[in-house]
Order: structure tokens, then C-alpha cells, then sequence
């Protein structure tokens, strides 16, 4: 489940595409805690099929119910992108204000990077023709909402990629995104 802060409003309708530059991935159940979805007042739930997609929105773990996770996502995303100069005890704020940059422009449209798909890691995406595919075991793919379809060979061409660049050269320190098999 993803948060980007309050997005609706009293009668349930999507006003804004974020409210906050910490866009989190959380897991579906921590502590017992329940409450309505899209409760007045409250952050806006979005919910993905798995981690490698909602990182290709732009997402990071959360720090409170995935906190090893986290962790770990901070470590690998310091290691693969040391042009920073940023250290372990540099705020995810920090991060977040990078991500931010990289997942929308001023516009509010999706950033994209030009990449041949061989040299990109497990759980990033690209678009093909129009449409979302995650990259696995030098295969690609197709994304929908009711799963992956069949492996296809990756082109031999650049190709927009979705994932933003910072977490794909997280994922080439070693931060292996979870993914639906």
C-alpha cells in the first residue's frame, strides 16, 4: 500500500496526485491497526500489486512498518548513488526531495530516462510501446492490473524507463525489489 499524504476529499474524490514529497510503501497489516479506506481527513491509500511497481511510481519503503526494508533501501540507494556525497546519517528527507525531482516535473508528468533494457536490473520498468513491462532475468514483462504476462525478449533499442534513476541504480547495489512471480 502506498501513501503520498491526503489526496481526497469528504466524499472520496482524488483532488491532487501527492501532498507530500515521501511517497511510502507500507504493508497491508501492522499492529492490529484498522481503519476505512479513504477516511475523511486521513492519507489516501494506493495500493499496487507489488513492490517493484510501486517503486516504478516512485515509492520507497516506509520507515515505521518496513522498517528493515528501509533500511535497507537506504543503504543500497547510498551505495549506487555515492555522486551525492550523501552518508548513513543523511535525513531520507534528503532522498525523498531527490525522488521527487525524478519521479514528476513541474508539469506534474512522469519523468522517464533513456536506457537499453539489457543493462537495466530485476524490478525496474520500461515502457514499450506505450505500455508498462518489468525487466526480470534479462526478459521483459507486459504489466496490467490482473498481473505480468508472458516473458518476451527485451528490444534492442533505448526505451523510456519508469522506475526513477536513483532506485535503479539502487537496485544495481543490490536492493532487490519483490515482484509477483
Amino acid at each position: 500500500m502506498g501513501n503520498r499524504g491526503l489526496l481526497h476529499n469528504e466524499k472520496q474524490e482524488i483532488k491532487r496526485p501527492f501532498k507530500l514529497s515521501a511517497w511510502i510503501t507500507c504493508v497491508l497489516e501492522f499492529r492490529d491497526r484498522r481503519r476505512p479506506v479513504m477516511a475523511p481527513g486521513q492519507y489516501t491509500e494506493l495500493f499496487f500489486m507489488d513492490e517493484a511497481t510501486s517503486f516504478a511510481a516512485g515509492h520507497r519503503p516506509c520507515f515505521e512498518c518496513r522498517r528493515s526494508e528501509a533500511s535497507a533501501f537506504k543503504a543500497f540507494w547510498l551505495k549506487g548513488n555515492p555522486e551525492y556525497g550523501f552518508n548513513i546519517k543523511t535525513p531520507i528527507k534528503a532522498i525523498d526531495e531527490i525522488l521527487q525531482k525524478e519521479r514528476i516535473d513541474q508539469d506534474y508528468k512522469k519523468v522517464t530516462f533513456q536506457e537499453e533494457p539489457i543493462v537495466l536490473p530485476n524490478g525496474a520498468f520500461v515502457a514499450f510501446r506505450n505500455e508498462p513491462y518489468l525487466i526480470k532475468d534479462e526478459m521483459m514483462y507486459p504489466w496490467s492490473a490482473e498481473g505480468y504476462g508472458r516473458a518476451q525478449l527485451l528490444p534492442q533499442e533505448k526505451l523510456p524507463v519508469l522506475t526513477p534513476k536513483s532506485i535503479v541504480n539502487t537496485f544495481k547495489a543490490g536492493y532487490l525489489p519483490s515482484f509477483i512471480e
